[in-house]
């Protein structure tokens, strides 16, 4: 019988790969958009195995019947407050309402769960969403699979290539792990076929320090890169709380405090995985971050995620 997957947040970033996915499995798609969305249905609606259905979060019969028939339900919305927890919560009801089985939340995520409350903004969002989630008479699967392995080419700046450094806090020697976003897509597909999937799934592409990252530059670049010391995970967490009281952005998904948060979440060891299974189904190929700064260095002649001499 062909699995139904409904997926939320199909035209983000994740969202669409992990619709590629499903349906390189032959799972039956069903993209959800909001009243008024053309995005989804210019990308999803010349395809015969995607379904494109249109309710708002703020509407509970519609959104049930939107879901009412599929198998499982795939969160891939990204945001805030307002979606991480209200929109989420509206999905969840209306999934539990339509007596759709299973239901994986939008985590793909370092592990959240023991991070220290008002250490890491997002992390609280899914924290809260995720008691929701355990209450709700719904079978679920949050996916963890570290930090996105592509963030470390722009958006993190943890590799100052212009000055041939990896910084790091606390430790040099702290594990890490890594997914890059196609592999992550691949995974939650897997797990939507699945039926015995736990309540957590942990995988990872990588699991390395900011020592085997400097390492992998050193390689890759040809280019001796070393670790540098940038404090301890205690001190950007307070550069991080200072950061978010003076900025402008403060309802922003990923500002620059929030990435100083995600450090300091890492750093610290708090997110790390702790109960990897990374062979649950079977021997998978990895795109490590070696490929991924290989490619990126080839790319860019060498350009990193930050050259000049600033700290994160």
């Amino acid at each position: 019988m062909t699995t139904t997957a409904l997926v939320a947040g199909a035209t983000g970033d994740l969202g669409h790969r992990i619709v590629r996915e499903l349906l390189a499995r032959d799972v039956r798609v069903r993209v959800l958009t909001r009243p008024g969305g053309g995005a989804a249905s210019a990308r999803f609606g010349d395809d015969p195995r995607v379904d494109v259905v249109t309710a708002g979060y703020d509407d509970h019969e519609s959104l049930t019947a939107a879901v009412s028939g599929a198998d499982v339900v795939v969160s891939a919305v990204s945001g805030t407050r307002p979606v991480i927890v209200d929109a989420q919560r509206a999905l969840l009801a209306a999934t539990v309402a339509a007596g759709v089985p299973r239901f994986i939340p939008s985590d793909y995520s370092a592990d959240y769960r023991r991070i220290t409350p008002g250490t890491n903004r997002n992390f609280d969002l899914r924290r809260e969403f995720a008691a929701e989630v355990d209450a709700a008479p719904v079978r679920a699967t949050s996916i963890l699979t570290g930090m996105f392995a592509e963030l470390l080419t722009g958006d993190a700046p943890m590799i100052l290539s212009g000055r041939r450094l990896v910084l790091f806090w606390s430790s040099a020697d702290q594990v890490l792990d890594f997914t890059t976003k196609d592999d992550v897509a691949r995974v939650t597909a897997l797990a939507v076929l699945d039926d015995g999937a736990p309540r957590v799934v942990e995988m990872a592409g990588d699991h390395l320090s900011a020592r085997d990252v400097a390492r992998i530059m050193t390689e890759v670049t040809g280019a001796s890169h070393r670790v540098q010391w940038a404090g301890t995970a205690g001190t950007l967490s307070v550069m991080s709380r200072i950061g978010r009281l003076l900025s402008t952005d403060r309802d922003a998904t990923f500002p620059a405090w929030q990435g100083m948060q995600y450090f300091v979440s890492m750093f610290s060891g708090e997110a790390q995985l702790r109960h990897v299974d990374d062979e649950r189904y079977g021997v998978l190929d990895w795109t490590h971050v070696r490929d991924v700064l290989a490619a990126h260095v080839a790319a860019t002649g060498g350009a990193g995620s930050g050259s000049g001499s600033g700290s994160a």
